[in-house]
Formats: structure tokens, sequence, C-alpha cells
């Protein structure tokens, strides 16, 4: 870090740390904010019912994230910045007691986290062992070799990156992981940033989960609509997704259209001049391996493949174990934090048999490929913790009773322009929480509540819940999503929040246009076609900019 970033981030923590100390001192000193749980008046802490009451439940509640992001956007540094957000959040939660605070930070913030989150660390760290035996046995080689023969240009290896991202549609987290493994090799010999990749990566990840039915997504969704009527909503609701439908135009067009504007017009630069696929940020690559001699496409192709059948086994056995009746009800019954492990564990097990029936790699080299993968994941399980941490801390201070009580109070008023507004306050809420899954959970019960049942205006609105929270998550430097679309393409990851942050506004404005339109129209045969009309166009604008600004 340099020497003005250090002084930034010293002002930036006093400046935030005062702020805080004044709000506890005030809220203190007159003891008369409502608390969100009972009648009672209090402090921080409600005399009457012992739930926080000056801070939870209101707009300082969204201060921790909002710290968080700022500092790492500022710094250009992760770690410290996600630890100083759950170090706000636990001031305020501890009514600014020291033990209260370090055992909030501990108890409330990593500890839970990890438990939380463990599933998905064993699912990580599985795939970091297969990515590294996949490596050892030199199928990446291989298929590397490959694709420089069958796929000819840049353009053909983005939108085979596209491709595949699609195919994989059951669950963000082994979509971004499956295809940045897959598409590395290929994406690196055509001279295509890490930062591009992973944008593309994470552009295929949580928009295309979320408009298909048999997904993670499609059975959280369907978790906290009304009982009976979830699945049947959240299909209804895909063609009015604007942001996920018009992230997928944007991505092809963009890629056919051969440019790039924002910070990732360097990046792009630099790696097809220079062949420097990183540009800034330290190298994230996985422990140096020699590759077999003997290893085929196959040797690739082969793991990929058992590891999404296993996955998918997994899900379905999970959610059939969890009550589900039949493959579809299993699917909306199944928890991805316990399928996913069990999938990606079995799997691990057939393809070191595999591998070592083929010959490419011995039962010891196998073994020393267990904590290559461990570490080559290290990076992403920390910023998970630490951001998952953060999002356990928001929801301490009662964050979703601040958007409950706003968007219940202001819906009689807004009418039409409500699904336009409901995308707003879901892409703010996801955006400063990091997380989609919570955000579609705080607003989905409004949205049905506010809305006439079986109305059009009840499917745009539950869209333009499901499009915000998906646009929110696909920003935020806090989201999981986007940290392990980081990890899959092994890109540094506040370059990959950087570089791709101008593409999610652009998609977010045009959805932003659409949702005002349809609320009106309510007629997506005119909306969905016109806001493929106004993506494609908003990007023939933009290249004539950024061609003018070079000329």
């Amino acid at each position: 870090m340099t020497k003005s970033k250090k002084i930034t981030l010293a002002v930036a923590v006093v400046l935030i740390l005062a702020v805080l100390i004044f709000v506890g001192v005030t809220d203190a000193a007159n003891g008369t904010v409502d608390c969100p749980d009972c009648e009672g008046l209090g402090t921080l802490v409600c005399e009457t019912c012992g739930g926080e009451g000056a801070v939870r439940g209101t707009i300082w509640a969204l201060l921790p994230p909002i710290i968080a992001i700022g500092l790492a956007l500022i710094t250009k540094e992760v770690y410290s910045s996600l630890f100083i957000g759950i170090l706000s959040g636990a001031l305020l939660a501890s009514d600014f007691s020291v033990f209260g605070t370090v055992d909030a930070i501990i108890n409330d913030g990593l500890i839970s986290a990890v438990s939380g989150s463990a599933g998905i660390f064993i699912f990580l760290v599985e795939l970091g062992i297969i990515v590294a035996l996949i490596n050892k046995a030199g199928g990446s080689v291989a298929f590397g070799e490959w694709a420089k023969k069958n796929i000819k240009s840049r353009v053909g290896a983005i939108l085979a990156t596209f491709l595949l991202g699609v195919l994989i549609f059951v669950d963000d987290y082994f979509n971004c992981l499956t295809v940045g493994s897959v598409m590395r090799p290929v994406t690196d010999s055509k001279r295509v940033s890490r930062s591009k990749l992973s944008y593309i990566i994470d552009a295929t990840a949580a928009p295309v989960c979320m408009i298909a039915p048999i997904s993670s997504w499609a059975a959280a969704v369907s978790g906290y609509a009304p009982e009976g009527e979830g699945l049947t909503l959240f299909i209804k609701a895909i063609p009015y997704n604007f942001y996920s439908l018009l992230t997928l135009v944007f991505v092809v067009a963009l890629a056919l259209m051969r440019f790039d504007y924002g910070p990732m017009r360097l990046h792009e630069k630099n790696a097809i001049e220079n062949g420097d696929l990183y540009t800034s940020g330290e190298k994230n690559e996985s422990a140096e391996v020699t590759p077999s001699s003997r290893g085929r496409v196959y040797d690739l192709v082969v793991p990929v493949v058992v590891l999404i059948v296993c996955c998918v086994f997994a899900l379905v056995y999970v959610g059939y174990q969890l009550g589900g009746k039949d493959f579809i009800d299993a699917f909306a019954s199944t928890d991805a934090t316990v399928g996913l492990p069990w999938g990606g564990l079995i799997s691990l097990v057939l393809i070191i048999i595999y591998m070592i029936c083929r010959g490419v790699i011995s039962f010891k080299e196998s073994m020393e490929c267990v904590p290559q993968g461990f570490i080559a994941m290290v990076p992403a399980i920390l910023i998970l913790t630490f951001a998952t941490g953060l999002k356990d801390m928001t929801g301490i201070l009662g964050a979703k009773y601040f958007v409950g009580d706003l968007m219940s109070g202001s819906a009689a008023a807004l009418g039409s322009l409500l699904p336009a507004i409901i995308f707003l306050v879901a892409c703010v809420l996801s955006f400063a929480t990091g997380t989609s899954w919570g955000t579609f959970g705080i607003l989905i019960p409004i949205v049905t509540a506010i809305f006439p049942a079986d109305s059009e205006l009840l499917i745009i609105g539950m869209s333009a819940c499901l499009a915000g929270a998906v646009c929110g998550d696909h920003c935020s430097p806090i989201s999981d999503t986007t940290i392990m679309s980081s990890a899959g393409g092994q890109c540094n990851h506040l370059n990959h929040v950087s570089t791709q942050m101008p593409y999610a506004v652009t998609v977010a404005a045009i959805s932003f246009v659409m949702f005002l339109i349809s609320g009106f129209v309510q007629n997506i045969w005119i909306c969905l076609p016109l806001g493929i009309v106004l993506t494609v166009a908003t990007l023939f604008v933009i290249k004539l900019i950024v061609k003018k600004k070079e000329a």
C-alpha cells in the first residue's frame, strides 16, 4: 500500500470511529428511540425487552457495509476493509463496550461466518484439489493445446466461456469455480485478461441461476414466497427479469462488437499488446506443478462431467432427504451448502481413481495435490469469511426492518412506479449487504403483500425484486458470488470489482428504464424486445464515444 493510501485509510478510520462514537453517545444521552421489537424506549439496548433500540432497524444498520465497501474501493485492500466494517458493526451492536465488541467480532461475526459457510469452504477446497489434479495430470495443458487449434479467436474464447457458464445453471458457486477452471487455459491462450474472464464468469453465474427454474436460486425464491406459489411466481417472473436477461445480451453484444470501456479497457489492452493478463494487483495463481506428458483432453473433460453429475445427484438427494417428493420438489427443498460438498467429495474420490487407473499420476502425486488445492483457495476462503461476518453483523443490526418499513410505508403512493422503486431498493440493499438471497428474503413478502394477487403488476414487482437482488450482488465487492468469480478466474478481487462495475451499472440503468416502462405498459412482448434493442443501441453509442475519445 502506498503512503497516500495509508494516510487515506487512517483518516477514514478515525472519521468513521468518531461518527460511531458520536452516534452512540448522542443516542445514549437522548434515550428516546423506539425499539422495533416492542413499545419500549431505550438507548442502544432497549430497557424493556433487551433488544437493540437506537440502531437496530434504522439506516445506521447499513453503515458497516458502506464503510467496508468504501474503504475497499479507496484503498484497494480488501481484508482490512472488511474487518473494519465488522468492527464498526460490533461497536454499534455492543453499545461501544470493549469486551462486548470483541465478543461480537469473534462469536457473532467470525465464528458464525465460518460455521454458516463451512459447507461452501469444503466445496471450495474440493474444487481446488480437483483443479490441481487436472493440472498435474496434464489435462489443462492438453485442453489448452486443443483450444489453440480449434478456437481461433479471442471472440471465440469469450463466447465459449459464456456458453459454458449458461450451461452450468444449477448453482452459482458451482458455476463460478467450474467455468473458471475449465476455461482459463483457453482464455489465457487467446490473451483474454483475467479481469474479463472473471466478469464473464460472474455475468453467467447469478444472472443465469436467477432465470433457471431448476437451480438452487429457484429453490430459495420458492421458500420465501407464499406456500404453494413460489415456483410458479418464479417462472412467471423470468421474462420480466430484465437485469439477468439483458446481462446475457450485453455480454454477447460486447464480445461481437470487440471493444471495452472503463477500467476493463486498460486490462484488455494490456493483455492483447503485452501478454500481461493481470495489469495490476498480486497474481492469484495456483501452486506450480509439473504436468504429466501423458495428459489428454479427456483428462479434463471426464473430471468435469463427473463433477457435474455428482453435484446434481447430491443436490437432488439432499433435497429428497429434506422432504422433496419428486425431482422438482427436491431441488426446491435442497441445501446447496450440504449438497455441493457431498457431490464434490464423491467426484474427488472418483477422479483420483480414474487418474490412477489412467496412469497419468500416482497415488502419492494425487495426495500432493491436496495441500496445493487448499492453498489455491485460501484467499477466497478468507474473503468469504470476512464478507459473511459482515453480512451477519448487518443482520444483527436489523437492516431488514429499516428496508421493510421503508417499502411498506411508501407502497400505496407509488402505484405503477413501484417496480422501478423496488428494483432500486433491492440493488442498494443487495450491494450494501452482499447477499441477494437475504435481499429477496426481505422484499418478497412485502412485494406479495402490496400487489393484487394474480395481477401482472405482482409478476413485474417480483421480477424487479429478483433483478435488483442479482444486480446488487453482481456489483458488490463483499458478495460471495463476486468473491468466487475472482477465485474462479484467479483474478485480483478488487480488479474484478472495479472492471466489471461500469458494465453492471450500464445494464442496471437500462433495466431501471425498462421497469419504469413495464409498470405502465405491462406487456412482456413489447418490453423485452425494447430492452434488447436499448441494450445494443447503448453499446453502439458507448463504442462511438470511446472511439471519439481515442481519436
